[in-house]
């Protein structure tokens, strides 16, 4: 009594419904566009070592989408990021079960060294791709200016949970007056719920992030008791989208969905719930191109004091990434031809683009 509480509803609870109307997969376009950079498929990386190098960035840059470096991660502490990544893969064969945690926590403890980091952005810049690199929010203002003299174009700001005011016993980041600062297009998150989304909306971001990474390897429901039901936390931040885009006389801000997204049946359905892209990160480490071997963690699996992911493996595959993105496949269960599954979900149901698939109808399951 006295207490109200929402029913929300994960993807996996949310069902695409077919129209009258289908068309070949070979007329549906998976293309979308942030601010002035166009991308041929709605990837965006999940920002992890494991899965995101210098190398992977140009791949994924190359095959059609948007790669994301963590400017705080190992690759901007150590000259031989690889040899520090073996280091967890090594860890992660011990028989103590904390020790890749262990590992990446120490690895993390090295100071970020700027020159490093430059060397990392300048791998991708050469090769002619879309430059972007995440920040945590405690962190923006300090390595900002060195991702821009490094090339970058676009700038995500990551936490776990983010809002358009980071409060902390120093200086806070008021991410209105830092994205106004900015002359390239900033990506924040993650939020959960309208008010919020809205709120980092009217701070100028270019696009929002919905969710946390959720993941086999996130813990933060476990951790803090924060959850995000992916499917409700989409339609909300789309309706937001809708409002602000009314509110400003048409500016459009860009719903990226990252976690809960198992195979592709989840990643059209997030499109169908509103999302412009997706973020993926479990799903490529399953490829011989991932730099860790098959295992997978985010960020926060490196936090000093309380970790918010585990390292989890994978079997070791021989799939390219163009092969996980889009095929051939020879497994029926969504995890490889990720985008051409989305072609076909999008035809199957009679849409040509993914804005017209975000007006596709949905059921939800009792």
């Amino acid at each position: 009594m006295g207490r109200e509480a929402r029913r929300a509803y994960d993807l996996n609870q949310v069902e695409i419904v077919p129209s009258r109307r289908t068309r070949s997969s070979q007329e549906v376009s998976t293309a979308w566009q942030l601010d002035a950079y166009r991308f041929e498929i709605p990837l965006v990386t999940h920002p992890t070592d494991a899965v995101v190098s210098p190398a992977t960035a140009v791949a994924i840059g190359k095959l059609g989408g948007l790669s994301v470096l963590n400017a705080e991660g190992l690759w901007s502490r150590h000259a031989d990021a690889q040899g520090a990544i073996a280091r967890v893969v090594e860890a992660a064969d011990s028989d103590d079960p904390s020790a890749a945690v262990r590992a990446l926590q120490e690895l993390h403890a090295a100071p970020i060294q700027e020159d490093l980091l430059a060397e990392a952005l300048r791998t991708v810049r050469d090769a002619g791709v879309t430059v972007a690199a995440r920040v945590s929010p405690q962190r923006a203002r300090e390595l900002t200016p060195a991702l821009l003299a490094g090339g970058v174009e676009i700038l995500v700001v990551q936490g776990t949970i983010i809002s358009a005011e980071h409060v902390s016993k120093g200086e806070p980041l008021n991410l209105k007056d830092f994205i106004n600062s900015l002359d390239v297009p900033v990506v924040a998150g993650g939020v959960g719920d309208y008010r919020t989304a809205m709120h980092l909306m009217r701070t100028g971001a270019a696009g929002v992030i919905v969710g946390y990474g959720e993941s086999s390897a996130t813990t933060t429901d476990e951790v803090l008791g924060i959850g995000v039901p992916m499917a409700t936390a989409l339609v909300d931040a789309a309706a937001a989208r809708r409002d602000y885009l009314d509110e400003t006389g048409g500016r459009y801000v860009h719903v990226i969905a990252d976690g809960g997204i198992n195979g592709s049946g989840d990643v059209a359905k997030a499109i169908a719930c509103g999302a412009d892209a997706v973020m993926l990160g479990e799903q490529l480490a399953d490829s011989a191109d991932a730099p860790a071997d098959g295992l997978y963690w985010t960020s926060a699996a490196a936090h000093p004091s309380l970790p918010r992911s585990d390292v989890t493996g994978f079997a070791p595959s021989d799939r390219t990434l163009e092969q996980v993105l889009f095929g051939p496949s020879s497994t029926p269960y969504g995890t490889v031809d990720i985008f051409g599954a989305l072609r076909r979900a999008m035809a199957k149901t009679g849409y040509s683009d993914l804005k017209e698939f975000q007006r596709v109808g949905l059921t939800v399951r009792a």
